[in-house]
């Protein structure tokens, strides 16, 4: 049995798979403040998590990897203490520790931005000075079920390190408290067996192995299982977000696209401000189930929508100043909704459109996850509009790809 944990932005979800990969069990928690979640909080959903594991599960668990929200980050003692606030993945209060990278970092640096790890490593080192890791927040919890320090580069990649080279590169290792970065190993590599207090009180198998885990949205696209260079992935949360696996990387800092290492492809995408998120806005689940069923999929709808949130976007166009554009509005809410789902597919359409043209490659069909992935009509749109074959991933849940991380790597 392989156990994997997604920490995400809500809360928290564990699942445990077989050998064959089949699903054997699954819980969440939700946290009580998502917005002002705390080490404490991720603390007691672990613990509540390997608490509710069924005796004779936790007896045959081989191996645990857990994910978390990438950016999430806190320092801690050298007793894994937390002594600083956990600055969360949307965190931009690092303004100017971000202005000072530009200067510091590579040009268009995917560190450059106030919600980067490096940033948030900046600030909290500079109020925080006797702290003696700095930790993202799968590295902390990783760490809760060993007592081993050590992170993964998919979590450090917006910490700065190089994936191309594996290593903290030479500038960023000049900073100041550069020492209290983790060592960094590779998703998936054998960190160390869980410890021997924590197997007897959970009733865990103690030659259960910890895993180095990875980030919540790489998780989700593991739980899909694509491994084909020429397929799309959409998760249709909050956000919509685009992976494929290239074998040439992207980093294109004006478009919001970069690259994580993925064995021996990498992971290219990026994620755009519009997303289910707005449907949520305007429409309960009940509407939009309801309204769905009232829209053709296969007519162009009038309307010149780019709904996003607020004003800002990241991918494919990436521009801070960029407004929603959601009016006029109709008077039928269908017509609306209809509006809606078709500027969302569009902003798809052209950001696999820049995918390719930036050298990833085309691909010929999308795989979808995330909430949005039941509706039809909009499945039935983004279809057309991409001109692709879209269907919906038989597992799309980052805690069953947690889990596969655990089950391939103790392969």
């Amino acid at each position: 049995m392989f156990l994997g944990i997604d920490f995400g932005t809500s809360g928290v979800r564990a699942c445990a798979i077989s050998a064959d990969k089949s699903v054997c069990w699954e819980q969440r928690v939700s946290f009580a403040n998502p917005a002002a979640q705390t080490p404490q909080d991720w603390r007691e959903a672990l613990q509540f998590l390997l608490a509710a594991l069924p005796p004779a599960l936790a007896k045959n668990l081989h191996g645990i990897a857990l994910d978390g929200t990438s950016g999430t980050v806190l320092l801690c003692d050298e007793n894994l203490s937390p002594i600083s606030p956990a600055l969360l993945y949307h965190d931009t209060r690092a303004e100017l520790e971000a202005a000072e990278l530009k200067i510091l970092a590579p040009k268009n640096h995917i560190v450059c931005t106030a919600s980067s790890g490096l940033a948030k490593f900046l600030w909290l080192t500079q109020r925080y000075p006797d702290a003696q890791h700095f930790l993202h927040q799968a590295d902390w919890l990783t760490a809760q079920l060993t007592g081993v320090v050590s992170s993964d580069y998919h979590n450090a990649l917006k910490t700065g390190y190089d994936v191309a080279n594996l290593c903290w590169p030479a500038w960023l290792r000049a900073l100041p408290n550069a020492h209290r970065l983790p060592k960094v190993l590779a998703p998936g590599a054998l960190i160390a067996r869980i410890a021997p207090d924590v197997a007897a009180r959970f009733g865990i198998a103690p030659a259960c192995k910890i895993y180095a885990g990875t980030t919540d949205s790489i998780a989700a696209f593991m739980a899909s299982e694509v491994a084909d260079t020429d397929v799309g992935v959409t998760s249709l949360g909050t956000t919509l977000v685009l992976k494929q696996l290239s074998r040439v990387r992207i980093e294109a800092s004006e478009y919001g696209i970069y690259s994580h290492r993925y064995g021996n492809l990498w992971l290219v995408g990026g994620a755009s401000n519009a997303g289910a998120g707005v449907l949520k806005n305007y429409f309960s689940d009940t509407q939009l189930a309801t309204l769905s069923v009232q829209i053709d999929a296969q007519k162009t709808s009038p309307l010149n929508y780019y709904p996003l949130p607020k004003t800002g976007e990241r991918f494919p166009t990436n521009d801070v100043n960029l407004a929603p554009r959601l009016s006029p509005r109709p008077e039928d809410d269908a017509e609306f909704l209809h509006g809606i789902l078709q500027g969302l597919a569009r902003i798809e359409a052209d950001g696999y459109a820049k995918l390719n043209q930036l050298g990833a490659g085309k691909i010929s069909r999308i795989v979808s996850c995330g909430g949005g992935a039941k509706n039809l009509t909009w499945q039935a749109i983004r279809a057309r509009h991409c001109e692709l074959a879209v269907s919906v991933a038989t597992h799309s849940e980052a805690a069953y790809g947690a889990a596969l991380l655990a089950q391939k790597s103790a392969a």
